[in-house]
C-alpha cells in the first residue's frame, strides 16, 4: 500500500508516495538520490545511515519513510553550506579521519549532533557520542581528533 508523505530533505520540500514499509534510507538513497546515507548493516548498530530528524542524529534504517511525514531531515550532502564543507568535514579530511571513508558520513552526522549538545567535548565525550558507529577500519583515533578540532574551529568562529 503507497502512502503520501511531505518531507523536507535539506531546505527542498518533497512530497513524495512511499510504500508503508519502506525505511528512510532507502528513501533517500533511492528515491531522492542522497546516496552520502550508506546502508552498513540494517540492524542499527553500525550507524552509517545516520541522517538529522529535526535536527538531531537518528539511525534512518529504524525509521519508516511514513514516520518521517513532516518532518525536516538533513543528510550529509545537506551539512555544508554552499560550496563551503562544514567544519566537521574539513577536519576529517584534514586528520585523516577518513579512512575507507563508509562510515564518514554516519560519523560526521553524529559527532554534528554531539557538537550541538556541547561545543567543547573532552575526548571521552566525542568517544562516548561515536559508540553507535562503526569504524571497520579501526581508525577511530583519528575520527576522535578531527572531531576535537572541529569544535575547536567552530569555537573560534564564534567567538
Amino acid at each position: 500500500m503507497m502512502e503520501k508523505i511531505e518531507i523536507e530533505v535539506n531546505g527542498q520540500k518533497h512530497s513524495l508516495e512511499v510504500e508503508g514499509r519502506m525505511l528512510l534510507v532507502h528513501l533517500l538513497r533511492e528515491k531522492l538520490n542522497l546516496t552520502g546515507t550508506h546502508v552498513g548493516c540494517d540492524t542499527s548498530s553500525c550507524g552509517a545511515c545516520t541522517v538529522h530528524i529535526d535536527g538531531k542524529a537518528v539511525k534512518s534504517c529504524t525509521v519508516l519513510a511514513v514516520q518521517a511525514d513532516g518532518k525536516s531531515i538533513t543528510t550529509i550532502e545537506g551539512l555544508q553550506d554552499g560550496d563551503n564543507l562544514h567544519p566537521l568535514q574539513e577536519t576529517f579530511k584534514s586528520c585523516h579521519g577518513l579512512q575507507c571513508g563508509f562510515c564518514t558520513p554516519g560519523m560526521i552526522m553524529s559527532a554534528a549532533d554531539l557538537l550541538k549538545q556541547n561545543d567543547a567535548p573532552s575526548e571521552h565525550d566525542i568517544r562516548a557520542a561515536l559508540e553507535g558507529n562503526f569504524c571497520r577500519c579501526t581508525g577511530y583515533h583519528n575520527i576522535v581528533k578531527a572531531v576535537k578540532e572541529a569544535s575547536e574551529k567552530m569555537n573560534q568562529v564564534a567567538v
